[in-house]
């Protein structure tokens, strides 16, 4: 700012309001610089000058160039910005939530608190269902996303006794199913006939052994691995939907209404016009900082009772229905990221969006 907008000349010493400057989304006004980028801060947000510079003072807020300089530049200051510095921790304490056990609880997320949230900033929150701590973050598509794979054990008699509708993801069907214990996968196939393929037939039919064998899927053992990350636990679809869409549902019904995520978080939507889809947009397509963002891990998946493919690709489940006995995934590998399907009966890994 400068000439006659600002002073009563270029020369004079008359003081004047410091202007106002809106800060663009996510930022906060810094103050009044020499420079667009770089230089010296003259002006703090406050309206203070500060003392430090030289040819430059203070008036109840209100700003005067001492030097005599006619130069174009010489009395033109630019206002600069920064990353605002609302932090989860300061976002939860705002909206009135306690700690436990040293952290803010996953299940006290709310929209109101990620909106308050800076993108880019991360923090650490707590289950209470299992006391295990996650990484999330506000991520460029303005969501907050759980950046480490979901670790619920449901081997654990435990954990899976302590799941209810209010710290699950669940309605009071869907955790009855879970907690049912009726993991017969032939009931599960046979009941609505529900076609598994049998490769040693020339046709589509139903195979008890097979559905058995491949059903060990459904609540896969923890694996850490690759390197300091934490690989998690696998699920097939039907303990990652927690009972509510498993084999004995027909091809075609429809999407997840319900999973394993914690209370208030849920499976993001997939295919070309879901959330995986929208994030890796708003990263302007790069596989890398996508996978950067997301913070994706080469987890592999779990089929036929043993992990594969770790440290070379990885899975994520959606609840977005593709085809037959398929649904939509995440599949990230190297400096490749796509949306295709998985089959049901396949264990992957699960990451949970905030929103209910």
């Amino acid at each position: 700012y400068g000439g006659t907008a600002t002073y009563s000349s270029r020369t004079g010493t008359t003081a004047r309001a410091i202007p106002s400057a809106t800060p663009p989304s996510g930022k906060v006004f810094d103050g009044w610089y020499t420079a667009a980028s770089g230089g010296n801060k003259v002006i703090n947000a406050d309206g203070t000058v500060v003392a430090s510079v030289s040819s430059w003072t203070n008036a109840s807020k209100q700003w005067i160039r001492t030097s005599t300089s006619t130069s174009a530049t010489a009395n033109i200051l630019y206002a600069q910005y920064v990353v605002s510095e609302t932090t989860f921790d300061q976002a939860y304490a705002a909206a009135g939530k306690s700690k436990y056990s040293g952290y803010y609880k996953i299940q006290d997320g709310t929209t109101n608190i990620c909106n308050a949230v800076t993108k880019g900033q991360i923090g650490q929150v707590i289950d209470t269902r299992d006391n295990e701590v996650y990484y999330i973050g506000k991520l460029e598509d303005d969501k907050c996303w759980m950046l480490d794979n979901l670790r619920l054990n449901l081997t654990n008699s435990t954990v899976l006794n302590g799941l209810t509708t209010s710290n699950t993801h669940v309605n009071s069907a869907s955790l009855k199913s879970l907690k049912s214990g009726n993991r017969s996968a032939g009931a599960q196939y046979a009941s609505s006939g529900f076609v598994k393929w049998d490769s040693s037939s020339s046709s589509n039919v139903y195979n008890q052994a097979k559905a058995n064998a491949d059903y060990k899927d459904t609540i896969a053992p923890i694996v850490y691995g690759q390197g300091s990350g934490k690989i998690g636990v696998y699920y097939n679809y039907c303990a990652a939907s927690a009972g509510s869409y498993c084999y004995d549902q027909k091809a075609g019904t429809g999407n997840a209404s319900y999973d394993l995520c914690p209370a208030g978080w849920r499976m993001p939507t997939g295919g070309s016009s879901g959330e995986y889809q929208a994030l890796y947009t708003a990263y302007s397509s790069s596989d890398a900082k996508f996978m950067n963002a997301l913070s994706t891990l080469f987890s592999g998946y779990f089929y036929d009772g043993s992990a594969r493919y770790q440290g070379s690709y990885g899975d994520f489940w959606s609840s977005t229905y593709n085809s037959g006995s398929g649904m939509y995934r995440l599949y990230v590998r190297s400096s490749h990221v796509n949306n295709d399907y998985g089959l049901r009966n396949y264990g992957h890994s699960l990451r949970c969006l905030l929103g209910s």
